[in-house]
């Protein structure tokens, strides 16, 4: 009897917590991408806090000699084990720092710039994107992901203030451009695009060189819809090389 109590218990507290409000009045889904958190999805809890301190290690390691960091999701962690060949080419003669964590959306990016993962490092650019796992966990108002984004520059700039952050459109996800989850990460690239300030904040689109004349979404480049293969990160590195010249050539 005492178990059926507390899990009626914990239903009807699951219940409010979906039904209530935030603290500052908005809706809760509103404030989650803005309130740092770790990943806790069972799938990734054995694995997230260790790879934290790995990377904490490594930007120890790489101090200032580090040039440029890309922040992320799995996108970004594929950087180690889809593109490492391109890593190696590009990035690594940067000391290139990865701080992809697959499923990460922008509170689990916030949660880990505010845990050290950019302390001690001065790169000239951080290389940003993030916000498909809100727009795909949750299926986001983008205005919601967007205020997410918007924070983990904020974060950014305040502990990095020398480096100039490119954000990076969020990429296309499902084969066709009427995807309701493309859709939605398009809305929000067309919110996230006014965050450049061309001074620091730098805005960069380079979806279109993943897609076909049709906009059509090649599995040759991303096997899943999602993800890049080898060949993706090869078309995002070069896609990318350009504007990352120029601001790695700028003067701070």
């Amino acid at each position: 009897m005492n178990r059926i109590r507390c899990s009626v218990a914990v239903c009807l507290a699951v219940l409010q917590l979906a039904c209530c409000a935030a603290p500052d009045g908005r809706p809760l889904e509103a404030s989650l991408s803005v309130t740092p958190a770790t990943l806790n999805e069972p799938w990734a809890v054995d694995w997230w806090m260790p790879r934290h301190e790995k990377k904490l290690a490594e930007a120890r390691a790489l101090g200032k000699s580090a040039e440029i960091v890309f922040i992320g999701d799995s996108i970004t962690h594929g950087w180690e084990d889809r593109g490492p060949e391109v890593w190696e080419r590009y990035y690594k003669p940067l000391h290139g720092l990865a701080l992809g964590f697959s499923g990460d959306r922008t509170e689990n990016v916030l949660w880990r710039l505010q845990h050290g993962e950019v302390d001690g490092i001065a790169p000239k650019v951080a290389v940003l994107m993030i916000g498909t796992n809100n727009t795909g966990h949750r299926q986001e108002d983008p205005k919601t992901t967007a205020a997410g984004i918007r924070r983990d520059i904020e974060e950014l700039r305040q502990r990095l203030p020398a480096t100039k952050i490119l954000l990076l459109a969020i990429f296309p996800r499902g084969e066709t451009a009427d995807d309701p989850l493309r859709r939605i990460n398009e809305q929000v690239n067309g919110i996230i695009a006014g965050f450049a300030d061309n001074r620091q904040v730098y805005f960069l689109n380079i979806n279109q060189e993943f897609l076909t004349a049709d906009g059509k979404l090649s599995k040759d480049i991303m096997p899943d819809l999602l993800h890049p293969n080898r060949k993706g990160y090869e078309i995002w590195a070069r896609a990318m090389a350009p504007e990352l010249k120029r601001l790695m050539a700028a003067p701070n």
